[in-house]
């Protein structure tokens, strides 16, 4: 095994319980599997005849069960609704481990659902239930109150934004004052976001920053059509959002990472290692949780996209959310190393 095959096996073996605090959108991503045999006798659509249905953690809560499935002790602030989504999703991260005593139940909205069907590997259709109107000025409170007290307890801080409500500029000013206390040697690091419109204006300093293509060309009015263009878009978002770094998660034409501090992290262009791509939903909250925990484990930037490329090749094979396991990480990594 090269040296540089063991650095990256060592690094992904240091994962294990490093503390990571994720603040975001929690929902449940609902699956229901089936077969279609039919067309629809009423209107020309297929009929899904129902094998076996199956509730993940979605949005934020999927940068969770990623984190943990790599070893990583992670504590979770967000909201739910007061209901059986809502208990589930809590149940959910209970029964992986996560401490949820920060996790708010909110009487006023629904739990954010996501019902996918999928039909031989095929996804269907999606219907969301969903709140995206910003929360109530007492549990916005409450949630501030929660954030800034688990700040001090990580290694890492992860703002998983998915425009329902739970970010907002006072929310993101609590995160960007531990990362400036993290520049002085104070405090936590790195801050890791995954931005969504239309939060834009929102994001302020931050270590890496991770829009996919879509996010990238809406935040900057620029269109990618190349891996050149997103180079130049992702250089332009460096300066409107004064991040340190941006990485532009491009589906199935792999990722570019561009740096402010070039001559010390030059711009690299990353291919997906993917064999085969099936779903790419959830590669976005993968790509998340693997540059950040890996960040914190003492990782390069460069060290860290090459490990968050590596996880979404895996579960863009997948069909729907999944959670990459730290051994299947090295295996991957292996692979692409030697």
């Amino acid at each position: 095994m090269e040296k540089g095959a063991e650095r990256i096996a060592n690094l992904i073996n240091n994962f294990r319980d490093v503390p990571i605090v994720v603040y975001g959108d929690l929902m449940v991503d609902h699956y229901i599997w089936g077969e279609v045999s039919r067309i629809s006798p009423e209107a020309p659509v297929v009929v899904v005849e129902v094998g076996e249905e199956d509730k993940r953690p979605g949005g934020a809560g999927n940068v969770v069960a990623n984190l943990v499935a790599l070893g990583a002790k992670v504590r979770v602030c967000g909201v739910v609704g007061d209901d059986q989504a809502g208990h589930e999703f809590i149940a959910m991260m209970n029964s992986s481990g996560v401490d949820t005593s920060d996790v708010l139940c909110d009487k006023e909205r629904p739990t954010t659902i996501k019902t996918r069907v999928i039909a031989r590997h095929q996804h269907v259709v999606r219907v969301d239930k969903e709140m995206r109107a910003p929360l109530s000025l007492a549990m916005s409170a409450k949630m501030l109150e929660n954030f800034r007290k688990n700040i001090a307890l990580g290694a890492g801080i992860i703002v998983s934004d998915y425009a329902k409500g739970a970010i907002n500029k006072e929310i993101f000013s609590i995160a960007t004052e531990a990362y400036f206390q993290g520049q002085l040697g104070l405090g936590i690091r790195p801050l890791v976001v995954d931005p969504k419109g239309p939060n834009y204006a929102l994001y302020s300093s931050s270590t890496v920053i991770k829009p996919n293509r879509k996010e990238a060309q809406e935040a900057s009015g620029m269109p990618i059509k190349s891996r050149a263009q997103a180079i130049s878009v992702g250089k332009e978002l460096l300066k409107k959002w004064n991040s340190e770094s941006v990485v532009i998660t491009l589906g199935e034409d792999g990722m570019v990472f561009v740096a402010a501090d070039e001559k010390k992290y030059p711009t690299v262009e990353i291919d997906t290692v993917a064999r085969e791509v099936f779903d790419v939903s959830g590669a976005g909250d993968t790509v998340l949780a693997v540059f950040t925990l890996a960040l914190s484990s003492g990782a390069t930037p460069l060290e860290a996209a090459e490990l968050a490329n590596y996880a979404a090749g895996i579960v863009v094979g997948e069909v729907g959310t999944v959670a990459v396991s730290a051994e299947d990480l090295v295996k991957a990594a292996m692979r692409g190393r030697l």
